[in-house]
């Protein structure tokens, strides 16, 4: 059970390095691609560029990533009641850390080219977006309102991000220009497209898993993951030994979860994971596995 242990304060380590690379990439997408183009981001990264101009044009200098931290704060109230503590304990350390990098990496411009600007601000912001949500964290702002309305239809996050950003477009087109708004959308699409690559949670796959160690493995992957189990007698072909056969559906967005405990559990056993077309019976939300573990806890 010790090496079950260590798996917690192993994700912990890489959803920290996931917060900082997250603040870096955006930063970099914000101050080096998008601002100095005048192209607007998602989310309240773009709310946040529209409110900077907005205030310099009355004589307020507030630094874009002051601005991502204020206007994140009261949306993370919402969160704690939805999303539960610890995910936006981790999103609140991921706004935080954009807010940092904003305001330390300098902005400044790698090329002329709008278009290349738009794209390219679109996939550095887009990955990190992407990132967050596949370790179990956002990065704030729309973020959540998005994750919020697919955890409860089963629609991509990507497309409730493009719906919500909408009104961003708008904004740029009545304030700035209709061609910023033009290259806005691009950012807005191109950053929806690498979430939804990179994300994938409404995704459902099979895994597979020989192992010599059954008990454990079942014990954990039922207490991580919240999934129906189905335990399967097997036979090696070539080794006549027999062995069990765990098979789980789960969802995309507990691949990681699930490659850590078999790695923890049974590092020898043998993993066929499979993409899953559709299900049909009872699988449970995101929400129905969080009020579970609550129920389960205060037992």
């Amino acid at each position: 059970m010790q090496k079950v242990m260590n798996y917690t304060s192993k994700d912990l380590a890489k959803k920290i390095l996931v917060i900082l690379f997250t603040g870096l990439t955006g930063a970099v997408g914000l101050n080096l691609f998008l601002i100095p183009a005048n192209v607007f981001s998602a989310g309240m990264t773009g709310i946040a560029q529209i409110a900077e101009h907005l205030l310099s044009n009355v004589g307020l200098s507030i630094d874009t990533g002051i601005l991502i931290f204020l206007l994140n704060v009261p949306v993370f109230v919402l969160g704690f009641i939805r999303l539960g503590k610890s995910a936006m304990i981790l999103s609140f350390a991921n706004v935080i850390s954009m807010s940092f990098f904003t305001t330390l990496v300098p902005v400044g411009q790698v090329t002329d080219n709008v278009l290349m600007n738009a794209i390219t601000g679109g996939v550095m912001l887009g990955i990190g977006a992407g990132l967050s949500l596949k370790f179990g964290f956002t990065t704030g702002g729309l973020d959540v309102v998005s994750l919020l309305l697919s955890k409860t239809t089963g629609r991509t996050v990507g497309n409730y991000m493009m719906l919500l950003n909408g009104v961003i477009v708008i904004v740029a087109g009545f304030f700035f220009t209709w061609e910023s708004a033009l290259y806005t959308i691009i950012t807005i699409f191109t950053m929806s497209t690498v979430v939804d690559y990179v994300h994938t949670s409404h995704q459902k796959m099979t895994a597979f898993i020989n192992t010599g160690n059954s008990a454990v493995m079942i014990e954990v992957l039922s207490r991580e993951l919240l999934r129906g189990l189905t335990v399967i007698p097997a036979r090696g072909g070539f080794s006549s030994t027999e062995r069990e056969v765990i098979m789980v559906v789960f969802t995309r967005y507990e691949l990681y979860t699930l490659k850590q405990v078999v790695a923890d559990v049974d590092p020898n056993s043998f993993t066929n994971i499979v993409a899953t077309d559709s299900v049909v019976g009872s699988f449970l939300t995101q929400d129905e596995q969080n009020l579970l573990k609550k129920s389960q806890i205060a037992k």
